[in-house]
């Protein structure tokens, strides 16, 4: 209840019939298009992954007195959701960056980090869209591949779009790239510095060149061609940067000269920093030296004032957004489809990307020190909790446990 009065004065609602009521009219509509989202959202975020677990919810009293006193059935709300077109899945979209953008614009960041990266969503059925691609689990596989932005700082969400599963990251993606840098870059002060943080998969001329016209760094893991580990193999000049306790260097570090063909057609100034370690257990490793058990790791970057250890460092800072696509698959189910439908079907994942947004904003309000925490135990603090809905005397009253976060929540918002 205290996350519905909250989201209502943020103006979701308002914006929801706006947007979206229009898609569904006449004299005989019951649950307009607005109510049916609200509903799914506040699914969601109660832990709900699947439209049919409204049925769950439809023995919960106070959702029910929170859906306007009846729940739809299923039918009616995948059909409904099937009436999301092309515009209004942009909508949509713009909509959760908007709320994910507001964290970043109250914390006035000096520095902030998007992280850039895709996910695979297996699928087994004959969705739309279900096609097979890179999927290193279950290779072969029909799926999705969504493609999300994330800004580290606030760990919300600022852009993100639901794609059949043959489409990989590459030049094509361009300018959804530059879309997410002009929106951080619009919702932080001109002194902010941006950097920009995808995998080698943003190893691409294309990417390189629509960051650097956005005025903001980038750190991309390199895509180790033959060519660069032929330079990296005759590399002499590394600096060590750690060592054991038997004085052996565990991490050197060395800038490489090595230009790609496709950055001097472009006029890219490009930084390539090379990290070998003697500890590395995760990630590709390349071992490139028979007398020596080195693995290499090779970061490109438009920044040429930090030292090479301070950008493997900030790269390593990316690490951060893998946690966050595990809480939307587990937490949000962003990985359950509920229709055969794709518009159907990217309408519920940005709803779910939107219920992590509002749920990150409202946290932060009624419990800042708990902020950090992740969906689950959020969820279980502020939103699945024991309590009684009562009637008496002709007025609604819930009753909730005296030391009950619920009721700390409603203090914060009066």
């Amino acid at each position: 209840m205290p996350f519905g009065v909250y989201v209502r004065r943020l103006g979701v609602d308002r914006s929801l019939r706006l947007m979206f009521d229009e898609l569904k009219t006449g004299r005989g509509v019951v649950y307009p298009m607005s109510a049916q989202l609200r509903l799914l959202l506040d699914a969601n975020v109660v832990g709900e992954e699947r439209v049919f677990g409204l049925e769950a919810l439809g023995a919960d009293p106070l959702f029910v007195k929170l859906a306007g006193g009846s729940v739809p059935s299923l039918d009616t709300v995948y059909r409904d959701l099937c009436r999301m077109d092309e515009m209004a899945l942009c909508g949509l979209e713009l909509l959760t960056a908007d709320h994910g953008l507001e964290d970043v614009r109250q914390r006035k960041l000096g520095v902030a980090h998007l992280d850039i990266d895709t996910t695979v969503e297996p699928l087994f059925g004959t969705q739309e869209g279900a096609l097979p691609g890179p999927n290193p689990r279950y290779p072969g596989r029909p799926s999705y591949h969504p493609l999300l932005a994330v800004v580290a700082e606030s760990q919300t969400c600022i852009g993100a779009v639901l794609r059949p599963g043959d489409r990989g990251f590459g030049g094509g993606d361009a300018p959804s790239v530059r879309t997410y840098v002009d929106r951080v870059r619009a919702a932080t002060s001109p002194e902010c510095r941006l950097v920009v943080r995808i995998d080698a998969a943003g190893d691409c001329s294309e990417i390189l060149e629509t960051i650097e016209d956005a005025r903001a760094h980038f750190i991309i893991k390199a895509r180790l061609t033959q060519d660069l580990i032929g330079v990296l193999a005759r590399t002499t000049e590394w600096r060590t940067i750690e060592v054991d306790a038997l004085g052996r260097a565990t991490r050197q570090v060395a800038e490489v000269s090595f230009v790609r063909g496709e950055w001097k057609e472009r006029g890219l100034a490009v930084r390539v920093v090379a990290v070998r370690s003697l500890d590395r257990d995760v990630g590709k490793q390349v071992q490139l030296w028979p007398d020596s058990d080195y693995a290499v790791q090779t970061y490109i970057t438009n920044d040429f004032d930090s030292a090479p250890e301070d950008v493997a460092s900030e790269y390593n800072g990316r690490a951060e957004i893998e946690p966050i696509i595990g809480e939307l698959k587990h937490a949000l189910g962003i990985g359950k489809i509920p229709s055969q439908s794709f518009n159907a079907n990217h309408a519920a994942f940005l709803l779910k990307l939107l219920a992590h947004n509002l749920v990150r904003r409202y946290a932060r309000a009624v419990l800042p020190r708990n902020t950090p925490w992740r969906m689950p135990w959020i969820r279980r603090a502020l939103f699945v909790v024991p309590a009684r809905l009562l009637r008496s005397g002709r007025r609604w009253t819930l009753r909730v446990p005296p030391m009950s976060p619920v009721l700390h929540a409603f203090a914060c918002l009066e």
